[in-house]
């Protein structure tokens, strides 16, 4: 498997995943934007749609944030240049930007974030910043000049006057000018600037790992939610204290014993995992298909060559477990036995379903109510 422009990817996680940047030259040789910067401000109209711009010096206020949706008149009031105008998941509205995402297979379906386009006009940057994740700048359109490196953190010092965590008196140890095509790797806590030349669209694929607070409290309030949560500790042994103040070792003891069974409970974690990992970053994306398929209508389209799609705003995964597969979409859990099995990796390979071979696997009945279940929920849909 290879990176866009043909970087081994094998190399690439061994000796630049989370260690240090990487430019690639041309990783989408003659690239087009799938989405001009018309249809950006368009869709920062949108409720559904989580937008921002920035604005460098906003009367004499540096670095300032406004929140979308915005009235379409917002933009006649931008500055002419300095500005940046982003739009998050656009791989949720735009399916020409979710199709970017099965060029980056290499990382697991679990660990994507979304993709997240920026507009400036000439001198519009966000500012010097580090981000917690891992992100792909791809140049869509125009271009932008890169300064990177240098490891950031809490402690660095910031600007103030500004919601943004811009870096105070950052310089990057190097200096690059994408154009279109072009894509820089970045990992998370290196410190990066990039300032437009031009009109510009930068297209960010994110890949964010979650924190040690959202597996521990995520996991925690799963377990609660088990049969046997709301059971009493009893102590039926409970022995004559020297002291009612004291908290004997036997109860810290007893304590211990409740916690780590049922944190060690790998299953448990597994399940609530996959849920967590794919649950939709937009639950407005995923809606009942407005024509209910039946089982004989699913394998007519599929017998016809109707490919399926999964909807923009899916996620999909699964694991294997000794008896049985857990299949994980959008937050939900479903487990196969036997043959049913081999669904969960066809489903979960590609955004993109071959209708005969999907057809063949959804020859058994219940392969075939599921799938009807996923396409009539939202998760797939036919192109």
């Amino acid at each position: 498997m290879r990176l866009p422009g043909g970087f081994p990817a094998d190399e690439f996680l061994a000796h630049y995943w989370q260690k240090k940047p990487l430019v690639i030259r041309q990783a989408f040789p003659g690239f087009q934007s799938p989405v001009s910067a018309d249809e950006l401000a368009g869709l920062a109209c949108e409720d559904t749609v989580e937008s921002r711009i920035v604005i460098e010096n906003d009367n004499g206020s540096p670095w300032q944030l406004k929140n979308g949706p915005f009235p379409a008149e917002q933009f006649e009031q931008l500055p002419e240049t300095h500005w940046t105008l982003l739009v998050q998941g656009l791989d949720h509205w735009v399916p020409a930007a979710a199709d970017l995402l099965e060029h980056f297979r290499f990382i697991p379906n679990w660990r994507l974030d979304d993709v997240m386009a920026s507009y400036a006009p000439p001198g519009g940057s966000v500012g010097p910043h580090y981000d917690q994740y891992d992100v792909f700048l791809l140049q869509a359109e125009g271009h932008r000049q890169w300064s990177f490196g240098g490891q950031c953190d809490e402690a660095s010092a910031r600007v103030e006057g500004t919601p943004l965590r811009i870096l105070k008196g950052w310089q990057g140890s190097q200096t690059v000018t994408l154009a279109p095509g072009d894509m820089l790797y970045l990992p998370p806590s290196i410190g990066h600037h990039g300032v437009a030349l031009d009109d510009c669209i930068t297209l960010s694929v994110g890949f964010r790992a979650p924190t040690v607070d959202d597996v521990l409290t995520g996991f925690s309030d799963f377990l609660c939610l088990q049969p046997g949560a709301n059971a009493h500790l009893g102590d039926p042994d409970l022995k004559l204290p020297d002291n009612p103040g004291a908290i004997p070792p036997d109860a810290i003891a007893r304590l211990q014993e409740v916690i780590t069974s049922r944190l060690g409970d790998t299953r448990q974690l597994t399940l609530w995992f996959g849920q967590f990992a794919t649950a939709p970053k937009n639950t407005d994306v995923i809606v009942p298909a407005d024509t209910q398929v039946t089982p004989t209508g699913l394998m007519q389209l599929m017998g016809e060559g109707g490919d399926l799609r999964w909807n923009e705003g899916s996620r999909f995964a699964y694991h294997e477990f000794d008896d049985s597969t857990a299949l994980f979409v959008d937050g939900e859990q479903f487990i196969l036995r036997g043959d049913a099995r081999a669904l969960a990796p066809v489903l979960c390979r590609s955004n993109v379903l071959s209708g005969p071979d999907i057809a063949r696997l959804a020859e058994d009945a219940a392969l075939a109510e599921l799938l009807c279940k996923l396409v009539n929920l939202g998760h797939l849909y036919f192109e």
